[in-house]
């Protein structure tokens, strides 16, 4: 038997031991033993309440064992501010739900001066954690004392922001660590300022690693990679946001009212999302944008490993993706479903929706190559048999 069980069992003696000594009377009473002061004494009721509520202990120790187990796994993953805003205000609710229900103590009622007080405490409690908890960046700011501000000193350049257009956290959303060249381009300095990854970004994340579809548990095995990349060679400084955003369900919806908070920009290359958040006047860097100013070029007769996953939409054409998510289409590819094929690069363009390329079978190249020579063979034969006939 563990300590923390021992405990837990310990706790419930206790208690028995008080409603033991307080209720065994009036149990005693009802049954008709009040005179019966041999066994009906605080001694042996303290005893006999121990004696129950340690054997319920049996019955509900396992339970609330596994509830504080995970109360305190949650308590781990919080960081400090959540605890510490957290547990102020669920003080400062405990003490207005005192100071609510000192009138009713005076009343005879027991609804009023024994159910109304729990039921207070219980709600003003609760409201002041959420109040902490939700608002906890709030609340920073109410603590963060700001001294007087003047022209020689240089801390206060640092507090102002140097131009309107400078936004200090770059926020990452999950289709730009699945596409994994933000850490190329943050190895190439062009990325300045604190790369902010919320906690809601990770647990999709999380999420598509964990899908039984094999190609969308590697791309989100991929984000995961580049994450971990990112913090452990510290290129940029890379931090978690802890908070989330429960009355809003998508994280697409959820990134735009952080990088409103924050004054961040986001990070993408969703072209939807991109348009949503020009909509809502936040400032957004697109990668594909990038790449398409860039203008990059991929050099046609390039062999790529694929797997051909889904039809095309004509001429036979297959479907597949690389580890990216760039689409390749390949000819003939609808004959080769679900099977590895070597593919040869033909032409590729690039969209502001991200890349596309166009392939064909490596065999497929083979074949002409082997029928041409077959012409070829064919032809100087037909050439050597005119000229003897003519000789």
């Amino acid at each position: 038997m563990n300590r923390k069980r021992i405990i837990i069992q310990g706790i419930f003696a206790f208690i028995g031991i008080g409603l033991g000594v307080v209720y065994s009377p009036l149990i005693w009473a009802v049954f008709g033993y009040s005179s019966q002061t041999w066994f009906n004494n605080e001694i042996s009721n303290a005893i006999i309440g121990a004696l129950v509520f340690w054997l319920l202990s049996f019955i509900f120790s396992g339970y609330i064992e596994r509830l504080i187990n995970q109360f305190e796994k949650s308590l781990t993953s919080k960081s400090p501010a959540y605890l510490l805003f957290g547990s102020m205000s669920t003080i400062v609710g405990l003490v207005f739900a005192i100071l609510i229900s000192t009138p009713l103590y005076r009343l005879n009622s027991p609804i009023f001066s024994g159910v109304v007080p729990i039921i207070l405490m219980i709600l003003f409690g609760w409201l002041g954690f959420r109040l902490g908890t939700t608002k906890r960046d709030e609340w920073r700011k109410l603590f963060v004392f700001r001294t007087k501000k003047t022209e020689d000193d240089s801390e206060s350049i640092i507090d102002r922001p140097i131009d309107e257009n400078y936004h200090h956290y770059k926020i990452l959303d999950t289709n730009i660590l699945i596409d994994g060249r933000i850490y190329d381009l943050v190895k190439t300095g062009f990325i300045e300022g604190t790369l902010l990854v919320p906690n809601f970004v990770l647990y999709e994340l999380q999420y598509i690693a964990d899908s039984s579809d094999s190609i969308k548990r590697v791309r989100g095995r991929r984000g995961l990679d580049i994450l971990n990349k990112l913090r452990e060679e510290n290129i940029i400084p890379v931090e978690m946001y802890e908070g989330d955003y429960d009355d809003i369900a998508e994280v697409d919806s959820k990134l735009i009212r952080l990088a409103k908070e924050v004054n961040g920009v986001i990070v993408t290359n969703d072209y939807n999302l991109n348009k949503v958040i020009e909509f809502q006047k936040v400032q957004v860097l697109n990668i594909n944008a990038l790449a398409n100013a860039l203008k990059p070029r991929v050099i046609p007769g390039e062999h790529l490993d694929v797997m051909v996953v889904k039809n095309g939409t004509e001429r036979q054409q297959g479907v597949a993706y690389l580890d990216d998510g760039t689409m390749v289409v390949v000819e003939d590819g609808r004959f080769y479903l679900n099977e590895h094929l070597d593919v040869i690069v033909t032409s590729a363009i690039q969209t502001d929706a991200g890349r596309m390329i166009f392939a064909k079978p490596a065999h497929s190249t083979h074949e002409i190559n082997e029928e041409n020579e077959n012409l070829n063979q064919n032809g100087s034969g037909k050439q050597k048999n005119n000229k003897k006939k003519s000789n």
